[in-house]
């Protein structure tokens, strides 16, 4: 996997980087990565489908519950390497289990992310035409996503890991969403995530002793 660098996403995520409301604070990022394999990609690969292989017939041997269909497949296998590949290089430092991960992503429609996106970036959307103008922050993602990616021949995931092993939630977090968009045929992913943080938190005037859901009561006064 490599780091891809396109200007398309660049002014989002400098708008993204921090978008502060006073007690709270919204930030996205959008990476792009070549499903090419380079360093010890294709070593992490092939443990990879070996641990799925492992788990698929472990599961038959003590007659679980199924695995999914999607686990079943070549190429499903490989997609979902691809997913975990670029968890490891967004978080170098974290170690990413597939057999877990599989667990993690789930996948969406454009709809469905439309319709989060609305809910939980609305204020952010706004502040967006403000400082820009013309079109909407979600009019411009999908033009920049558009243009890495090919939205109509793209996959959509969304990676909701336990609170616990979660390498995107951040201290103060509130919510958090990760989207994965995948190319099959250009071998390409565009990773996008984006969380909302309590500025009371991050700045040392609460504990952060749990991690935050979207039905903290603290929080049921704010918009998305």
């Amino acid at each position: 996997m490599k780091f891809l660098e396109y200007t398309p996403l660049d002014s989002l995520n400098d708008f993204l980087s921090r978008v502060n409301f006073g007690d709270r604070t919204i930030k996205g990022c959008l990476e792009a990565y070549s499903c090419k394999h380079t360093g010890t990609d294709k070593k992490l690969s092939l443990s990879l489908e070996h641990e799925i292989l492992d788990y698929l017939g472990k599961s038959y041997d003590t007659d679980s519950s199924s695995p999914s269909d999607y686990l079943l497949s070549r190429s499903s296998r490989k997609t979902l390497i691809y997913l975990v590949l670029t968890l490891y290089h967004m978080y170098p430092d974290y170690d990413f289990s597939s057999v877990r991960a599989h667990q993690f992503f789930i996948e969406e429609s454009w709809d469905s992310f439309k319709q989060i996106f609305d809910t939980y970036m609305f204020e952010t959307s706004k502040e967006w035409v403000e400082r820009n103008g013309g079109n909407s922050l979600l009019e411009d993602l999908y033009r920049a996503l558009d243009e890495v990616v090919r939205l109509s021949e793209c996959e959509i995931y969304s990676c909701n890991p336990d609170c616990d092993v979660d390498p995107f939630l951040e201290k103060g977090s509130i919510w958090s969403f990760n989207f994965f968009f995948y190319n099959r045929k250009l071998k390409r992913v565009v990773s996008f995530r984006f969380c909302c943080i309590s500025n009371l938190v991050a700045d040392g005037f609460l504990v952060d002793d749990e991690c935050y859901n979207d039905d903290g009561e603290i929080f049921d006064d704010m918009d998305m």
